[in-house]
């Protein structure tokens, strides 16, 4: 269908599925002051439909054109339209409701709707459901301008089981009993984008306290008493100190009404910013005191990025889902603020780069790799933007922004764009020109390679000695790695380390190459440690930085650099896994540092189980196993220990590991200032399934007894069938998934995949490899924004054998059509495997000693 509209904005465009950028470009200029007035019904049994009525209150300023309205659900759920008081008969087509202009009017309109509500995104469980809205699904729940720059305002009726707790973005002004049913009305809310609306409804227990200027709400599901009395204080604490925290930095009072939050079992991402209704994953905020300081931070920086949210992308939001990594970047870069004066005992410099390095460049190396900002033509595809791209490589480009234009010109700026779009829209363009406005530096020529443009540089080293063994020449240069000409302007440190000193060094890469002259007439070091302050970003040169001989590098920051360095190098083929993998085991040994230990031991993990054979591991497995054993029975502090022992039960698969698994899950053998929750029993329990021990089925009865909450037995009940050793039983339980009702819990499904492609299975799980393949674009229509990149992860991305990467190929060769956002989040998923088949190196066997 092509409509001709007589604006400024578009004269042609063509009615499509989803929301295309002419539609919402379209709309902008025709329609403004939204209200929505929303009614929901919700029933006491769960397959019952909800019926629903919006009210719908607009300007209108043009009539060029029909006024369309998406709502991407079944026609059947529309049952009337009525607008200015007329009907309206029923037009729906390619997602969109149409209106004709004969019923409208310039100026204020009513449009009333009933309706049955759409449940792809309303996640209905046996006795609680959410809305999940984001990117453009609230399309998919009732009709309304699903599009970022349409702010509205919200007037929230419900009724639900009277015995249900009601929580939405809105303060609750009555609730009224009848029938069975409590009827729930809600003051209209702020202005907001439809992605932000939200509602929780169900059986929660709730609490409540005044931490700072105005009460907060809490409700959850979780019945650990101690997790309950050990958490609570301190989640509305973290909430408050990070309010204070935004509040000074970007000099804009809190923007908004209320700021209550919901924390709920298996919840698809750690959180979702709504206004004045945070939704959490319930198990990442309640902690005990089993739980590392490592724990205690993620949870932090988790509250403090949901909280930045309410400034940056809530208040401030991004005109266009293109720009959605705006409100993310600044979200992880707030957050890391934050986290600084609550965890002073933390070297935050270190955080930030364990935290976003490995991240940003398992996306960054693979031939999937994306720009930070991307373009998008329709909202229909906005989930697939989403990646570590956006939340981990794009603070480190704002670090290196800020360090570019000074702290306090750089938080001028923010200030400066907070006040001048609050509860509006902006661009990225539109954040940089203020930016330029205060700075003689050239921020849109680095704007284009950091933020238009993929991939990350190598660096390289030219070296030249006198006859004294001195420096006389030191050029550092840098090459994309995708052969391109860009070239990344950043500043880094360089150590050269001594027998008993060090020199440190900085770089400022201005350009593709430069000349070190603070190094000229300096002795030859033992080794040098590239990016040493952990500013830089790409792929450095090792110069002896794994030498055996090598004085202790007691800079935390330089260790970890070295880690993840040796790692990228390890997979640009310029260092043998085998080697590294010794590397590690050895720096394990002496690591004190939290942080440290849990990167080694991630990356342990990983060449563990994807770079050596199954031969290699056989053979490698007891010198890890053995020395981590030992390693707990020493006198450790208990955050060391229990990442240690979450290694060892990575790998504790052998006949003689599992003996001391089963130990310690069975509480024969108690390990001192190790410390174990229920959670920890039931992870132990289900990794002895994984590694067949004899008596499995037995464990895993006993640890589904042992479980007292009901949301945490229904998940085990689920993951039952893709533990089970018997192979029919996991194939059955693979082809269920194939019916979109049985991949609801998303990370439920993800963990029962991981379960089914565990290396330990590649073999048998190779089987159903195409068909998992063949799901991918049914994955990403039905589910939500990470579930398709988790679905490959936990797939393809679990195969190493050439049998796997044959399957692989065969699949892309006969999808030519497939969508590059799903062919890229394809290459990520899978670029170990594709590394294991094209690296041209001969790896050597493990080297025992």
């Amino acid at each position: 269908m092509l409509l001709s509209c007589k604006n400024t904005t578009s004269t042609t465009f063509e009615l499509k599925n989803g929301i295309s950028k002419e539609l919402a470009n379209y709309r902008k200029e025709q329609v403004s002051n939204v209200n929505y007035q929303l009614n929901f019904q919700i029933p006491e049994e769960r397959t019952e439909p909800i019926p629903a009525k919006l009210v719908l209150s607009l300007n209108i300023s043009n009539l060029d054109a029909p006024l369309y309205l998406d709502f991407k659900e079944s026609t059947s759920n529309l049952k009337s339209i009525e607008a200015n008081g007329n009907s309206v008969g029923i037009s729906h087509e390619k997602e969109h409701i149409t209106i004709n202009p004969k019923y409208l009017k310039k100026g204020a309109n009513t449009i009333k709707i009933d309706f049955i509500a759409g449940e792809s995104s309303l996640n209905r469980n046996e006795d609680y459901l959410y809305t999940l809205l984001v990117p453009d699904r609230a399309r998919t729940l009732f009709p309304c301008f699903d599009q970022p720059n349409i702010k509205a305002t919200y007037t929230l009726d419900i009724s639900a089981p009277k015995d249900w707790t009601v929580l939405s973005g809105a303060p609750k002004v009555s609730t009224e009993e009848e029938n069975g049913f409590n009827y729930h009305h809600f003051a209209p809310s702020d202005l907001m984008s439809t992605y932000l609306f939200s509602f929780v409804a169900g059986e929660f227990q709730s609490t409540e306290q005044h931490p700072g200027e105005f009460d907060m709400t809490m409700i959850y599901r979780e019945t650990d008493e101690d997790k309950i009395a050990y958490s609570t204080d301190t989640v509305f604490d973290l909430h408050q100190q990070s309010i204070s925290f935004l509040e000074k930095y970007t000099n804009q009072p809190f923007p908004f009404k209320k700021m209550d939050f919901a924390t709920i079992p298996g919840y698809q991402y750690g959180g979702m910013e709504h206004v004045g209704a945070i939704q959490y994953k319930e198990g990442t905020l309640f902690l005990d005191e089993s739980s590392t300081s490592n724990q205690k931070l993620r949870r932090l920086k988790l509250i403090a990025h949901e909280t930045s949210h309410m400034w940056f992308g809530d208040l401030v939001t991004m005109d266009w889902f293109n720009d959605v990594w705006m409100k993310e970047v600044f979200a992880n870069f707030m957050a890391d603020k934050i986290a600084n004066p609550a965890f002073p005992q933390v070297n935050h410099d270190l955080s930030f780069m364990t935290t976003h390095y490995p991240r940003a460049y398992g996306e960054d190396r693979t031939k999937g790799t994306n720009p930070i900002r991307q373009e998008l033509e329709n909202l229909n595809n906005a989930g697939s933007l989403y990646g570590s791209i956006i939340y981990s490589k794009a603070p480190i480009m704002m670090r290196q922004l800020e360090h570019v234009l000074g702290e306090k010109a750089f938080r001028k700026g923010v200030q400066e764009y907070i006040k001048t779009y609050s509860n509006g829209n902006a661009t990225w363009t539109d954040l940089i020109t203020i930016f330029a406005n205060n700075t003689d530096f050239d921020i849109e020529k680095w704007s284009e390679v950091w933020v238009n443009n993929a991939g990350r540089p190598i660096f390289h080293e030219q070296i030249i000695y006198d006859d004294k063994e001195n420096i006389s020449s030191f050029k550092i240069s840098q090459t994309a790695e995708d052969n391109s000409y860009h070239v990344w302007p950043q500043t880094f440190d360089l150590t050269m380390v001594y027998k008993d000193s060090v020199i440190n060094l900085n770089v400022d890469m201005k350009s593709s190459s430069v000349e070190l002259h603070d190094a000229l007439g300096k002795p030859k070091p033992l080794a040098m440690v590239y990016n040493s302050n952990g500013m830089g970003y790409g792929v450095f040169p090792m110069h002896n930085a794994m030498g055996d001989t090598l004085p202790e590098i007691k800079n935390d920051v330089a260790r970890g650099s070295i880690y993840i360095n040796t790692f990228e190098n390890c997979l640009n083929g310029n260092i043998k896994p085998a080697t590294v993998l010794e590397f590690y085991r050895h720096s394990l040994k002496t690591e004190k540092n939290e942080l440290l230990s849990n990167l080694l031991s991630g990356y342990i993990s990983q060449l563990f189980w994807k770079y050596l054979s199954p031969a290699e591991r056989d053979l490698y497995q007891p010198l890890p196993a053995k020395q981590l054993w030992k390693q707990l029975q020493s006198d450790l502090p208990s955050n060391i220990k229990k990442t240690l022992f979450s290694t060892f039960r990575s790998i504790a698969y052998t006949d003689a590991s599992k003996k001391q698994l089963f130990a310690v899950w069975n509480k024969d053998r108690v390990i001192s200032d190790l410390k174990l929750n229920q959670d920890d029993y039931t992870k132990m329990a289900m990794s002895l399934a994984l590694y067949n021990h004899s008596d499995y089925e037995n464990i895993l009865k006993e640890a589904r007894r042992d479980l007292t909450n009901p949301d945490k037995q229904a998940e085990l009940d689920y993951l039952l069938p893709s533990l089970s050793n018997d192979i029919t039983v996991r194939n059955k339980f693979f082809a269920s998934l194939h019916d979109e009702k049985n991949r609801q819990k998303e990370s439920w499904v993800l963990h029962a995949l991981s379960n089914l492609n565990h290396p330990l299975r590649a073999n048998t799980s190779l089987t159903n490899l195409r068909a998992s393949l063949d799901l991918l674009t049914e994955i990403q229509k039905t589910g939500d924004i990470f579930f398709p990149k988790g679905w490959l992860n936990n797939t393809i991305g679990k195969h190493t054998s050439a049998k796997a990467y044959t399957i692989l190929n065969e699949y892309i060769k006969e999808n030519p059509n497939l969508k590059p956002t799903l062919l890229s989040k394809l290459k990520q998923a899978s670029d170990d495997l594709y590394r294991i088949h094209t690296l041209n190196e001969k790896e050597d066997s493990v080297k025992i000693d």
